[in-house]
């Protein structure tokens, strides 16, 4: 576990304008900005004091134009730090920060729950409104040569939907593109500032499309039944780099534009933020047996890693590679997932652990999981499903559980343990759920609206159990997206009802793990707190731990090592 918790992650790498050098910031231990040579060699660490974040919500750093400055986000502030190492400096607080040109960036600021995209001169730091009041904006990006950016925004009134929306300098804003209910992503404007290609799920999947920004003629550029996303344009215009995901599992692609033909770069795994540095790619990679790494990857489909290798015992440790499954819900609905099989199942039945994801809208698939690795390396079969909800299966399967949280996705898990009991090389009796976040969520209602138990024993990692109260009580991104996906509380007062486990702890009949980080904002710890003494009023068997240090996410290496050996020994002592 300790060398687990040693890997280093790198995210959100950002290749210098010349194409030669990437930044990027390196999870071990802090959260701190570092850059390397595309062409591999020494990193250099060029932020010492920048606190430990939770990785998956990072923020990109942003080059210069001229190469001679990096900006990044520290606490809620956007800092620049010289290129080749030096002392920062603050700017402004904010996010997401973009460069117009050398000396003018753009952040976007949130004031009385409203993202508000705003521009500032490095020498004097007075924010300038550039998007309209009463548009959110959630991203940006800038116009070659048009002094603009595009952003991403919500319509008013529809909270299915996201637009594409342009911004000038001089106060001109317009609307490039958008579908009722339907959501727009990944905008990007071409080198000469002349089109934008976006990805949007209108028709199903999350295809590409192109617009001429000067006629405002749009077309769809891919047609594969998959989706598209993370977009970049080559320097030529002539194509584009993108990630292509299906079922869990990810592709580098390249596509021709305006012909949209797809030509594979590198095949499976988990790929991400993919930019050019030339000819080259640079992205980031995992698989089942590959933890995160920064890479180059060569028009000829060589991949060289740019960052170290793990620790020597992770190289060494065997790996299980998954087995991918399907299995029918309770309604029929097709559920998908990886299935990792311990060696000693040849030896009798053995114990096993469904884990339902977090998000919802994300999946399991073909990434890093050392924490499956180390259970099933134990005798612990290991079941990532992907119930209805979760990305990459096309935008149906994506709205499955919207104003139906905790009941269409409970049935899915339920049905997993069917699946898991019906394998024979599995100890129906002794099969587990854990997740963290929404999958927290769904375990717990799995464990309360079961009428046969199925579960042995559940382990909740920081989530929610009363949604009404998490509405109450998150911030505000996450109360949003609980919005768009259940309405308010006022509106749909029986779904909240229905998907609220806490209200049905008398039929809770298993011991519980549960855990929280106490400075988490996201899925506010009383949520755990409020069931612990629903548990302890009503006499049930439990565990409980929290975090001081943490927020939504166990960052830190003593959290994250104290709670997975929690864990183990809760299972081990109820299941093995």
């Amino acid at each position: 576990m300790e060398a687990i918790v040693a890997v280093e992650r790198p995210v959100v790498p950002s290749v210098s304008p010349d194409g030669t050098t990437v930044a990027f910031v390196l999870h071990r231990g802090t959260s701190d900005l570092w850059t390397v040579p595309v062409t591999g060699g020494p990193p250099t660490r060029l932020t010492t004091d920048r606190g430990v974040t939770i990785w998956w919500w990072e923020t990109p750093p942003a080059w210069s134009p001229d190469g001679e400055a990096i900006a990044f986000t520290k606490d809620g502030e956007v800092w620049v730090v010289p290129a080749q190492g030096g002392p920062g400096s603050r700017i402004h607080e904010g996010d997401h920060p973009i460069w117009l040109d050398d000396r003018t960036l753009a952040l976007i600021i949130e004031r009385d729950d409203e993202a508000r995209g705003v521009i500032v001169d490095r020498q004097d730091a007075w924010p300038s409104a550039i998007t309209p009041k009463g548009h959110d904006v959630y991203s940006m990006s800038p116009v070659p040569g048009a002094d603009a950016v595009v952003y991403l925004t919500q319509p008013a009134g529809d909270r299915k939907a996201a637009e594409v929306w342009w911004a000038g300098r001089d106060g001109e804003s317009r609307r490039l593109t958008g579908v009722p209910g339907m959501h727009d992503s990944s905008p990007a404007a071409s080198p000469d500032g002349t089109t934008l290609v976006f990805a949007s799920e209108r028709e199903g999947r999350y295809h590409l499309y192109v617009l001429d920004l000067a006629a405002g003629e749009e077309r769809r550029l891919t047609e594969e039944d998959a989706d598209f996303g993370d977009v970049a344009w080559h320097g030529d215009g002539s194509r584009l780099v993108a990630i292509r995901s299906n079922r869990g599992r990810h592709d580098l692609v390249t596509v021709a534009c305006p012909e949209g033909e797809v030509t594979v770069l590198a095949a499976g795994g988990e790929w991400s933020a993919p930019a050019w540095a030339g000819d080259s790619v640079v992205a980031l990679h995992e698989d089942w047996q590959t933890p995160p790494r920064l890479v180059r990857v060569d028009p000829d489909g060589t991949i060289s890693e740019l960052t170290g290798p793990p620790p020597a015992e992770i190289t060494a440790s065997p790996r299980v590679r998954f087995e991918e499954i399907t299995f029918g819900s309770d309604d029929g609905l097709e559920i998908h997932g990886y299935l990792y099989r311990p060696s000693r199942a040849d030896q009798g039945p053995v114990p096993a652990v469904v884990y339902p994801h977090g998000g919802p809208i994300e999946a399991y698939g073909d990434s890093w999981d050392p924490h499956a690795q180390y259970f099933v390396d134990k005798g612990y079969a290991w079941l990532g499903i992907n119930f209805r909800g979760s990305a990459g299966y096309g935008r149906d399967f994506e709205r499955a559980n919207h104003g139906n949280w905790g009941v269409g996705d409970t049935q899915d898990c339920l049905a997993a343990a069917d699946f898991l009991a019906g394998l024979g090389w599995v100890d129906s009796d002794r099969i587990a759920i854990f997740g963290a976040s929404y999958g927290s969520y769904t375990a717990l209602c799995s464990l309360t609206d079961d009428p046969r138990h199925r579960f042995a024993c559940g382990v909740l990692k920081y989530g929610d159990s009363d949604i009404a109260r998490s509405w109450a009580q998150s911030e505000r991104g996450a109360r949003e997206e609980l919005e768009m996906m259940m309405g308010t509380p006022a509106e749909s007062r029986e779904a909240y009802r229905l998907g609220s486990p806490l209200q049905r702890v008398e039929s809770l009949i298993r011991p519980v793990l549960v855990a929280h980080g106490e400075k988490d904002d996201v899925v506010h710890p009383d949520q755990s707190g409020s069931l612990v003494d629903e548990l302890k009023r009503l006499g049930k068997t439990f565990e409980y731990v929290t975090y001081p240090s943490e927020g939504h996410g166990l960052m830190r290496a003593g959290p994250e090592i104290h709670f997975y050996r929690r864990m183990e020994r809760f299972l081990d002592w109820h299941l093995m």
